[in-house]
């Protein structure tokens, strides 16, 4: 019996929080995923951080790229929406944008007007060669059209870093470098920009935490479908005095591929257990996000994606869907909508701190 199997954790619990001032980021395919979230659920948010990430349905660019619908989201993903031949390849700004108004207009997400009050953060490293700046910067563009204005919009493009979420932590990697745990040091948090911007001046990161990190059994949130490739475990770090009764708000921290607790390389389709990273963890507990959470009674909730080969999805980096792996019609694929698997996991995990 594996050590998770023979684990147990509880149920995510409900607090007191006000779910109308959630807002959610992410690094990489959690920056894709980010955006999706955020405009399926925009009634729900009021910001976004996005870290190397492209707009809305862009593997969607062109879907005549391939003569598999498969194969052609894979070939947009990997050469539009990370690495372009040319900045005038990446992401079309002006057409996504009115696949979202599109998307909207069908009620599978909520309404792009709800954007217009939003504040969102987008950040690319000038020595990222995983998500290209040029797909970033049309990030930026689709959330202007859409209606966010250009001053609540925090883009920032000048830092020589790799692909990576940015600490002020020695101990990671140093700031240009593109490799796992994608956590680079570069003399400040990254998570407390992000949570600043979104909701404005902040109290400053907690030095010691009072509260604690729990874990809980997110299956019953997506049903144990394999098709989700999501982990059985995720966490929430919950400050001391929202534990006790305190009002509260949410963020959602989403973990970029490789980063998620039980990540698992897999060698000619095969988990090479023997060769596991140790840095699991690292996203849920060394980011930054916790200590602000705790000065500012916020919970952070960091729902686990999980890396699978296999007939039901084939995802073994452990990404978050952003090009349709989870899709049961690779014609019709469906994994940016509020139906989609892995956000409507995620936003039952957000209805439930909020005791609905």
């Amino acid at each position: 019996m594996s050590n998770e199997d023979s684990s147990v954790a509880a149920a995510l619990p409900s607090f007191k929080a006000d779910l109308g001032q959630s807002s959610v980021s992410g690094l990489s395919s959690g920056a894709f995923m980010t955006v999706q979230m955020h405009l399926a659920h925009s009634s729900t948010f009021v910001g976004a951080g996005i870290i190397a990430g492209g707009p809305f349905r862009c593997a969607e660019s062109y879907r005549a790229a391939a003569a598999i619908a498969e194969d052609a989201l894979t070939i947009n993903a990997l050469y539009v929406c990370m690495n372009p031949l040319i900045p005038q390849a990446a992401p079309n700004p002006d057409k996504l944008a009115s696949v979202a108004r599109d998307t909207a207009a069908q009620g599978l997400i909520d309404p792009v007007e709800n954007l217009a009050s939003h504040r969102v953060y987008i950040f690319t490293g000038t020595e990222d060669s995983v998500v290209n700046s040029s797909v970033v910067d049309t990030t930026r563009q689709f959330y202007e059209k859409l209606g966010v204005a250009p001053g609540a919009i925090h883009y920032e493009n000048t830092l020589p870093a790799g692909h990576s979420i940015i600490t002020d932590n020695p101990e990671d990697n140093p700031l240009g470098v593109n490799r796992p745990p994608y956590i680079n040091q570069g003399g400040f948090m990254q998570s407390q920009v992000i949570l600043e911007h979104i909701y404005g001046p902040l109290k400053p990161p907690a030095e010691r935490l009072s509260g604690r990190i729990i874990r809980f059994d997110q299956t019953e949130f997506f049903g144990g479908d394999p098709r989700a490739s999501m982990s059985r475990f995720a966490y929430a770090y919950v400050p001391k005095a929202v534990e006790e009764g305190a009002p509260c708000r949410v963020h959602i921290a989403l973990h970029g591929c490789k980063q998620g607790y039980n990540y698992v390389n897999f060698v000619n389709g095969q988990p090479d257990l023997e060769n596991c990273p140790p840095y699991g963890n690292r996203y849920y507990t060394t980011t930054g996000y916790n200590e602000m959470a705790d000065a500012n009674d916020l919970i952070i909730l960091y729902p686990q994606a999980e890396g699978t080969d296999s007939a039901a999805s084939q995802n073994p980096e452990g990404c978050w869907d952003w090009w349709g792996y989870t899709a049961e019609d690779p014609q019709n694929p469906d994994y940016y909508s509020k139906q989609a698997i892995q956000i409507q996991a995620i936003h039952r995990m957000l209805q439930r701190l909020g005791g609905q």
